[in-house]
């Protein structure tokens, strides 16, 4: 298999690339497409050390042409950050001005993201479709994830959106339990970066109570969510659950502190530095706090599982819902748990969902829908619609002001508001 990476400049490939030099048996060649030359030369040198570090038999190739690159390539996975860090921190902290949480992937931030980011994933797809081989999948990895998929999938695309939550409990539940990960199947539910864990079954028996009853200090401090939350839900949130669940304190915590993009970016331009080490050849320890925990594997994994050499992992995916929340409409894009073979992800069945859960996911996937229709035709109506539609929001003091700060903010990058 041929593999192109669209982001592969960025310091987190070489994490993605040490999956497939020890998972990734089945690719041929992994190229890495990325504008940035300087920047794409010292990561793309680095990847190919750690293949050969490896003793892969495959190779890695780079170049900034992204029609030359995805040519005959059998996947692609994008992984792209328009605007870079400096965008995150912008998304970060103009919403804090309003009181409002600042977030990359969630909250007016999170819409800023996706203003930016869809327009230049769908023309990246679109060059995809016309240069892959036929029946090519698109892996995105790309946030906001759901909205992202949802505007692929809407488009015609061979799609499916991924995401590192579930994978990482998955980990440390196992952990827990001393078992093999593979062994924990989890019934995980929501939107993509608002899921629950409602279930871990290990052999067919859910294991999540007793893991509630003897870690629930730790999995609530793991998730940021007050033991209250945890064991009143009898379930597991995501960590970015904390932002709805915690909104005030996150607000409180983040004025006048670095954000974490400020944070990412310093530990951006050490890895460079360390890359640029041509006696490195695995990842360094401070990969480990660039973020995307077990990104890699979960990549790997489902590359496997959609080109037929795995039929019996579960996968944490992207998906239409097609009924599986009969709350939400079939063409709505959901997270949830899925095996994947050579038709595409099949989820696992999904049980229902309480209110309280159906509630918070039906309001922000109506906020999702706006967000995707503001991404799609532009316009400061439908980005302020957008930000009243959210709960994080919701009021229009805030939203009038935050559509004024978030379209100048992001303006560089939104063509229709130069």
């Amino acid at each position: 298999m041929k593999i192109a990476v669209i982001g592969g400049g960025s310091t987190y490939t070489p994490e993605l690339v040490d999956g497939f030099a020890r998972l990734g048996s089945m690719v041929d060649e992994l190229v890495l497409i990325d504008p940035a030359a300087e920047r794409l030369e010292i990561v793309g040198a680095f990847s190919a050390r750690i293949f050969n570090h490896h003793g892969h038999p495959g190779k890695v190739t780079w170049t900034t042409d992204l029609d030359a690159g995805v040519t005959d390539v059998d996947a692609a996975v994008i992984q792209l950050r328009v605007g870079g860090q400096n965008a995150r921190i912008s998304d970060e902290t103009f919403p804090l001005e309003c009181g409002c949480v600042g977030q990359e992937t969630t909250g007016a931030g999170g819409l800023g993201k996706a203003l930016r980011t869809v327009p230049v994933v769908l023309d990246v797809a679109d060059r995809i479709r016309r240069r892959a081989k036929p029946g090519a999948w698109i892996v995105d990895f790309t946030n906001p994830v759901g909205i992202v998929t949802r505007a692929l999938l809407d488009a015609g695309h061979k799609a499916v959106g991924l995401c590192n939550v579930a994978i990482g409990f998955q980990r440390r539940f196992a952990s827990y339990l001393g078992v093999d990960p593979s062994s924990v199947v989890l019934d995980h539910v929501g939107l993509n970066h608002l899921t629950w864990e409602r279930a871990a079954y290990v052999d067919g028996v859910d294991r999540l109570p007793s893991l509630l009853s003897d870690h629930l200090s730790e999995i609530s401090d793991m998730v940021d969510v007050p033991t209250e939350i945890v064991s009143m839900l009898g379930n597991v949130p995501s960590y970015y659950l904390s932002y709805f669940y915690n909104h005030d304190k996150h607000v409180r915590a983040s004025i006048g502190a670095p954000t974490r993009g400020q944070r990412v970016a310093e530990i951006e331009a050490t890895l460079l530095e360390m890359y640029r080490d041509v006696t490195l050849t695995e990842k360094p320890a401070l990969l480990g706090e660039r973020g995307g925990a077990f990104y890699s594997e979960a990549a790997v994994g489902l590359l496997a599982s959609l080109y037929g050499h795995d039929d019996t992992s579960v996968h944490s995916v992207n998906v239409r819902n097609n009924g599986l929340l009969p709350f939400l409409p079939a063409e709505a894009v959901i997270e949830v748990s899925a095996r994947a073979g050579l038709e595409g992800p099949a989820p696992l069945p999904v049980t229902p969902v309480t209110p309280d859960l159906a509630g918070l996911i039906t309001h922000v996937w109506g906020y999702e829908e706006y967000a995707l229709d503001a991404a799609l035709r532009g316009g400061r109506d439908r980005v302020y619609r957008a930000l009243l539609a959210h709960p994080l929001i919701g009021q229009h003091e805030y939203a009038d002001a935050l559509a004024d700060k978030l379209i100048a903010a992001g303006r560089d990058h939104l063509a229709w508001a130069r």
